[in-house]
């Protein structure tokens, strides 16, 4: 079985500092790899993951300054790769919505991974590409789509590149982008109403810049509140590792929220607000706390009283790169076995 795995061309597989999806893409193509299934990568020329890859753009472009720039971008190297993987690909594996399209035009199976919201026009869409099969990352995600191949599969970290740490420092950590929908404000609220210090990290985009500047920026201190500045898998592990707890105030229903495992994986407690996939990657009192409001956070801060072991352990049990491997291959075979009974047909 040879897997193709086509990322967007934007950002570094794995990604240097942001970038979700292409940390996934890269952790997948591993996994694949030690599970002996033939595993491609297409994404660009500054990717690094230890599997075969290929490129159409040598460089990375992010963040996007000219959506209609980058569109064009991605349609020419997502249609040069489907192409490509065409000719020695059992399946394709794409991660946004713009490879579907051309899955008439080849005869291996798809599959789509869907990392983004729920949003109409996009279900309208897939509803017209009934045979490829659809990857939700959480539950909550899954009940807004009505579609007739679709699972959910969690989304799974290489925990060995994670470090447990047990002694934990006295501060709170919050990792992402600085967005009102991240709610990296109310994690500074937190910070004033519990007194212990914040450190902050994530990547400011340009669409964000005002935000940043006028609800952020006047607040750090370099005492109380922190800013670090954007954080690759080194400063994530030495940031969230040490941390006693990471803030998770999302304010949106994030399909998933890849950080929460990454603290996890550290030892590190999550308290977040309950939106999107929130209520099923943190067990209450187990990994963390899902809180109903800034003031029942800051209670939980106060009251925190979590094993990093145990917190460390859950994640080793639900959310590994084995686990996430495993019910990957089983939805690739599947794939395959219908589409043999297709032509056989």
């Amino acid at each position: 079985m040879r897997i193709a795995l086509i990322a967007a061309p934007f950002i570094a597989v794995p990604p240097a500092e942001y970038g979700g999806t292409e940390l996934f893409v890269a952790q997948l193509a591993e996994g694949l790899k030690k599970a002996n299934v033939d595993v491609v990568v297409y994404a660009n020329g500054e990717s690094t993951v230890q599997v075969e890859r290929r490129w159409f753009y040598e460089r990375s472009q992010w963040p996007i300054k000219q959506a209609e720039r980058a569109s064009l971008r991605e349609l020419s190297h997502t249609s040069w790769a489907i192409r490509d993987a065409s000719h020695d690909c059992d399946l394709i594996h794409v991660q946004s919505a713009l490879g579907l399209a051309l899955s008439q035009f080849v005869a291996p199976p798809f599959v789509l991974t869907l990392h983004g919201p729920h949003e109409d026009y996009l279900s309208e869409y897939y509803a017209r590409y009934p045979e490829a099969h659809y990857v939700c990352i959480s539950e909550a995600q899954c009940k807004r789509e009505s579609l007739p191949n679709v699972r959910t599969i969690h989304h799974g970290i290489d925990l060995s590149l994670y470090q447990l740490v047990e002694k934990k420092q006295q501060y709170l950590s919050f990792i992402g982008r600085i967005a009102p929908i991240k709610g990296t404000h109310l994690a500074i609220e937190v910070a004033h109403r519990t007194g212990v210090p914040l450190k902050i990290a994530g990547e400011v985009q340009p669409q964000f810049r005002e935000y940043f500047e006028s609800k952020i920026r006047p607040k750090i201190d370099g005492k109380l509140v922190e800013y670090i500045g954007p954080a690759d898998l080194q400063a994530k592990n030495e940031l969230l590792g040490n941390s006693m707890a990471m803030l998770f105030p999302i304010q949106w229903n994030e399909p998933f929220g890849l950080v929460m495992v990454e603290a996890m994986a550290c030892g590190t407690p999550v308290i977040a607000l309950p939106g999107g996939s929130v209520p099923e990657v943190v067990v209450e009192g187990v990994s963390g706390h899902v809180c109903r409001s800034i003031r029942d956070m800051t209670r939980c801060v106060r009251d925190l009283n979590l094993q990093p072991a145990a917190v460390r352990r859950y994640v080793e049990e639900n959310f590994s790169v084995e686990v996430m491997v495993r019910k990957y291959i089983s939805l690739y075979e599947q794939a395959l076995q219908e589409r043999t009974r297709e032509r056989v047909a």
